[in-house]
């Protein structure tokens, strides 16, 4: 009630009246399934945010740049973009009680691209997601055998990864092209095992869904303390906590500039934001919930998990430094060697060390499984509510074993021998999809919203002006930025255009709205109250939209989603492609760990390019995508 009465304060009585009744009358014509209790959607949407990557790679990457300096760039993309988008998602699946494509296409008919671009994201993503599973099942089973290295008397964590690569993955076949040679059978089994496991868990529902998330995420979370204690008191642990967050090397922040775009990347993927997991997840939840709340619990919650899960590595590292009388620095902390060599070789020297390995090799597949399902789900809800209102039936099942078997050819590629140098590959390029939809996504909010409402108010050309100025100095100093080789010059280049382009273009679209301004003094009685309308009034709009039916949404989110986050999406995107990729001194993008240009390149390039097609195919036909959404329904 205090928020419809500070709405009708802002928009007027009949405005609100008719947000109110749209809110009302927006809900499914038929009742949509629902969680069974908001705990069962945190542990959920959580349980598809934490996954291997808080694991294995946020404490590596700590480590990588700078140690406890890594927690600025972090903490800022977290609380600054992170959460942000995550209202974004979560309020929209809330309000519209559809996925991606829906909740995009009723801001604007031309916006159901973004929505499906997202979701093609996230498909893409569980393709080579769920053969990163079938490599935990093969390593778990393998460890019952004799030949399994992890408990072995003075193996090195070096000569334990070494055999996860070429006997789990099947890397040793490889010649000199790095070329694929070969299916490994054993992954194709294992992957076809993996998304079995996801059509169980998808197949009945999201009650289902909630249900086995209590304890595919609340397992995980158990152990992961439980190793974490254990970690602190191994000998040695000290040193590597000290490694993890004692150092703080600050001049990575400024040496390697790439670290602001990994943040972000880190936060985007390990929340799952951009893959439109959450918009589902969220469309099953009552309309009425607090959106704020959720996304704030589930942002947080995955954080924390990636925190503790640095402690617990890290100690254990420290633990085998010291066993190997070296450094941490000489021990492997990232990636695929942390969590198949060192961390497993030295919970195989404790007393039932192998029962440790396999309870670490268990707690994987556990935080790897609902994040897959929860991948696939995001375009299964599309999906599903589309043939729900065209044949007025639920065919959840059919719908989700066809996509599992689909997502399951598609991760063949993955299954072969070279499968670790496509995964690379593509993943690397899919962080440039998350960074070009979180754009999308906060343009779609932040500027396209109301549209035709802004082209009648202030003309077509000022719109466009005001967009052009704001947007294009941050290309253009992007550019110069990231273009120029010596830092000094691009640094001062950059900043000089950026702001001369920005006063001329703004000064441009002001000479251009006051000109409005004179036109419609009734409406417009004063420049300041048309320079307000231009800046503000369709996001503040969005925010009085959503307020009586979602909660409260901050006034600081709408200048975070409208003015901060899409031109430094913009600056992180030009940031990471023109970083060098440390072989050839060439830009990393199209040239990423020096592999060679097909398939690797050439895949990842094309997942993008693929993502980018999607968007504009909604803006330039978007009836191409009618079809996934009920255009009748009231916004």
């Amino acid at each position: 009630e205090k928020i419809i009465k500070k709405a009708k304060k802002k928009m007027g009585e009949e405005e609100v009246a008719v947000v109110a009744d749209a809110g009302v009358d927006a809900a499914p014509k038929e009742e949509r399934e629902q969680w069974s209790s908001r705990l069962a959607f945190w542990f959920a949407a959580v349980g598809s945010a934490v996954g291997f990557g808080n694991v294995w790679r946020f404490p590596s990457l700590a480590y990588l740049y700078g140690g406890g300096a890594f927690f600025i760039p972090y903490w800022m993309a977290l609380f600054l973009i992170g959460i942000p988008i995550t209202l974004i998602e979560v309020g929209l699946g809330q309000f519209h009680q559809t996925g991606d494509v829906g909740a995009f296409s009723r801001m604007h008919r031309r916006l159901g691209g973004v929505g499906f671009s997202s979701i093609v994201c996230g498909y893409i993503v569980v393709t080579y997601y769920c053969v990163l599973l079938a490599w935990v099942i093969n390593v778990f089973f393998d460890s019952f055998g004799d030949s399994a290295p992890w408990t072995k008397d003075g193996v090195t964590a070096t000569e334990a990864y070494d055999y996860f690569k070429n006997e789990i993955i099947g890397m040793s076949t490889l010649t000199d092209t790095l070329r694929p040679q070969r299916l490994v059978w054993k992954n194709v089994a294992y992957s076809a095992l993996g998304f079995l496991v996801v059509f169980c868990c998808l197949a009945f529902g999201v009650k289902n869904v909630g249900r086995i998330t209590y304890f595919s995420m609340g397992f995980p979370i158990v152990v992961l303390f439980a190793l974490a204690i254990l970690g602190f008191t191994l000998e040695g642990a000290g040193d590597g906590i000290e490694s993890y967050i004692g150092e703080w090397d600050v001049s990575i922040l400024k040496s390697q500039g790439d670290v602001w775009t990994v943040a972000v990347s880190q936060i985007f993927f390990s929340i799952g934001i951009t893959f439109g997991i959450l918009t589902a997840y969220g469309s099953h939840c009552p309309r009425n919930e607090p959106a704020l709340l959720n996304a704030t619990v589930i942002a947080l919650a995955n954080s924390f998990y990636s925190f503790i899960a640095g402690f617990a590595v890290f100690s254990c590292l420290g633990h085998l430094a010291h066993l190997q009388n070296a450094s941490v620095d000489d021990v492997s902390v990232g990636g695929f060697g942390l969590v198949f060599g060192a961390w497993p070789v030295v919970l195989g020297t404790l007393p039932g060390g192998i029962h440790w390995v396999r309870l670490l090799f268990f707690m994987l597949f556990l935080l790897g499984i609902d994040s897959a399902f929860a991948l696939l789900e995001s375009s299964l809800t599309v999906v599903k509510d589309a043939v729900k209102r065209v044949t007025g039936k639920d065919a959840t099942m059919l719908l989700t074993g066809l996509s599992c078997v689909v997502a399951w050819l598609f991760s063949l590629i993955y299954c072969t021998d070279a499968g670790l140098l496509f995964l690379d590959a593509v993943d690397y390029y899919i962080n440039f999809i998350m960074l070009f939809v979180g754009l999308l996504e906060t343009f779609a909010v932040g500027w396209a919203y109301d549209i035709d409402a802004q082209f009648d108010n202030f003309s077509v050309p000022v719109v466009v002006a005001f967009m052009v100025s704001y947007f294009f100095p941050v290309f253009l100093a992007s550019a110069l930025w990231f273009g120029i080789d010596d830092s000094s010059t691009a640094i001062i280049s950059g900043f000089v255009a950026y702001f001369v382009t920005f006063a001329v273009g703004m000064g441009i679209t002001l000479f251009m709205l006051s000109k409005v301004q004179g036109e419609k003094t009734d409406k417009y009685p004063t420049f300041k109250s048309i320079v307000y309308d231009l800046f503000f009034k369709n996001i503040f709009d969005f925010k009085y939209k959503l307020e009586p039916v979602i909660g409260m949404v901050p006034y600081i989110w709408c200048f975070l989603v409208k003015f901060f986050i899409p031109p430094v999406l913009v600056i992180l995107f030009v940031n990471g492609a023109a970083a060098e990729n440390g072989y050839t001194g060439e830009s990393k993008f199209g040239h990423y760990e020096n592999l060679v240009s097909f398939p690797y390149q050439f895949l990842g390039i094309l997942a993008f390019a693929f993502a980018s097609f999607c968007f504009l195919i909604g803006v330039i036909a978007p009836d191409v995508y009618i079809k996934l959404w009920d255009p009748e329904e009231k916004e």
